[in-house]
């Protein structure tokens, strides 16, 4: 369905100002705005207990905000402290030997996990779209690695 623009709200009446221009005159009866009795829309309904409902945005509408949001900005994603500790946890098992990082070298890390993550995630988008689902799925990962030409990772 196509979005179309809601026509504006008509304002306050301007006051006519009498012939002799002394000023705005009294508005008479049909001058008047007429008095409303439902409630206008600006306004939220209240519950039952008197508070006013809190003000919901249309589905999508916040997760799109996020995406520009995240788009603009440049740092990292994944918080640095448990990625440390992931790092350090699987660089142990494969090779106990190995103790010490550079603090350089886990940040490289991270920044290559983050741009391979971000570009699975776009690569799945599409072949959600493509089944012409807005959902992604786990097999839309599998597809996109697949179809990816980088093999298997690790």
């Amino acid at each position: 369905m196509a979005r179309t623009k809601q026509p504006a709200k008509k304002g306050l009446r301007r006051r006519k100002v009498s012939a002799a221009g002394a000023g705005p005159s009294t508005p008479t009866a049909e001058q008047q705005s007429p008095k409303r009795s439902s409630r206008s829309a600006a306004t939220p309904p209240r519950t039952g207990d008197g508070t006013r409902k809190k003000r919901r945005n249309r589905p999508g509408t916040v997760a799109l905000r996020e995406i520009r949001k995240y788009q603009k900005s440049w740092n990292l994603l994944i918080p640095a402290a448990p990625f440390i500790r992931v790092v350090k946890e699987i660089s142990f098992h494969e090779a106990p030997s190995i103790t010490r990082w550079q603090a350089e070298a886990l940040v490289a890390l991270q920044e290559a996990a983050e741009d391979y993550i971000v570009q699975l995630f776009g690569e799945a988008v599409l072949c959600a779209v493509h089944a012409k689902r807005v959902t992604l799925m786990s097999k839309d990962f599998e597809l996109a690695r697949r179809i990816g030409g980088k093999g298997r990772p690790w």
